[in-house]
């Protein structure tokens, strides 16, 4: 919580604008008054929990996911100054922007892409995951036009039912794969967790990694083995990943700090908050603390329950809404603040136990998790700030800014 209090610069008779204000903050310093939300992304605690994942597990690659921050260039290149050896993306206009970022890294699309945009894939990516062979075929005569060889990863489905080839159809795959001339097989693949919450496990990474071997033979040369996403690092970090598999695609474990099958802290020393989420309070005032009157549908057509009545409370609305944030990926910094529920645009949050009590203008801190982290980089409403960059680079808004 930033607070307006006496020894606060922000003083009822200041001269200072609301911009040049500042406010007291739970974290430490003072933070300029905010027009409305503002996320900031600490790019040197990002660098940290890439390296400090990658030396744990020697022989696996991480290849870092820009997905969540819609391929930011500022947190890629904090993720390859950690030791991402790729960076991955699952849309095209994300690749895009870190091509013209300058970004020297191999990039990885992530999502199989329809056959017509076979042209801009092999144009973007040096990599695509795949299962279907149209689309491959497709890559194939983009990669014949523009004069290039494009790299797929061959996805594997071992249970978590979104996509991949059955392993038993993988060999016949692989061997018209490679009667193409502008495509080749880089590796396998699979994805865990991500839509049926099946777990990696020793047994579904070893049938990848058996798989992978035969392939290997098939092929005459080695592969990539791609052992799924951000779930697969606690069985990693375990010492129980089987033999052969060489690389993880990463992104909210390397983020957020968290495992991503529990959503708790991952290691002792990742940082958990290489993001954090600011806004202003634009109304607080005491009220009942139960609705009153016929109840019905709310804006986005759900029927929660009825609050408990806890009696007059003060609440705080705060300028952050279901089009900015994801209110269950949202931590508030002070844990006196407790969001009660969020429209489109107003987050209604519990302050009564906040001293002093918060006034209009004061700025609340959350710390948002993956969904919200995602929706504040998509939504247009939100400002993006970053601080931890290498000293001498640019401090405007899309750049990284001089440390500090």
């Amino acid at each position: 919580m930033a607070h307006r209090d006496d020894e606060s610069v922000f003083l009822k008779d200041s001269p200072l604008s609301v911009q040049d204000a500042a406010l007291r903050t739970e974290t430490g310093g003072f933070v300029p008054a905010l027009p409305g939300a503002r996320i900031t992304v600490h790019l040197d605690r990002i660098e940290d929990n890439v390296r400090t994942l990658a030396s744990r597990v020697p022989g696996l690659s991480v290849v870092g996911v820009t997905k969540s921050a819609c391929g930011d260039p500022s947190i890629a290149r904090a993720l390859v100054r950690g030791g991402a050896v790729a960076l991955a993306d699952s849309r095209l206009p994300n690749l895009a922007g870190l091509r013209a970022a300058g970004i020297k890294v191999p990039l990885w699309l992530l999502r199989a892409p329809a056959p017509a945009q076979a042209g801009d894939v092999v144009r973007l990516a040096d990599v695509s995951l795949e299962s279907e062979l149209v689309t491959i075929r497709a890559l194939d005569a983009a990669a014949r036009a523009e004069g290039v060889v494009h790299d797929v990863i061959c996805m594997v489905e071992v249970g978590d039912l979104r996509e991949g080839l059955m392993p038993k159809d993988v060999p016949a795959l692989v061997a018209q794969v490679v009667a193409l001339d502008h495509v080749r097989v880089a590796g396998l693949g699979v994805n865990l967790s991500c839509y049926g919450g099946i777990v990696p496990d020793r047994d579904n990474l070893g049938r990848l990694a058996e798989l992978a071997g035969a392939v290997e033979a098939q092929l005459g040369r080695p592969i990539i083995v791609s052992g799924g996403n951000s779930s697969t690092w606690p069985l990693a970090l375990a010492g129980g990943l089987p033999a052969g598999i060489t690389s993880v695609r990463s992104g909210e474990s390397i983020l957020q700090g968290v495992d991503t099958l529990t959503r708790e802290p991952l290691l002792p020393e990742l940082h958990l908050d290489a993001f954090v989420l600011r806004a202003p309070i634009v109304e607080c005032i005491v009220k009942p603390s139960r609705p009153a009157g016929q109840r019905a549908q709310d804006a986005f057509g759900d029927e929660s329950p009825m609050p408990e009545d806890r009696g007059l409370r003060r609440r705080a609305l705060i300028a952050l809404g279901r089009q900015d944030v994801n209110a269950d990926f949202l931590t508030p910094v002070d844990p006196r603040v407790q969001v009660l529920g969020m429209s489109s645009d107003h987050l209604v949050a519990d302050v009564e136990e906040v001293r002093p009590a918060p006034r209009v203008g004061d700025v609340v801190e959350f710390i948002p998790g993956f969904a919200s982290v995602l929706q504040a980089f998509t939504s247009k409403y939100v400002e993006k700030e970053y601080v931890g960059g290498p000293a001498g680079a640019s401090a405007a808004v899309g750049s990284e800014p001089t440390q500090r």
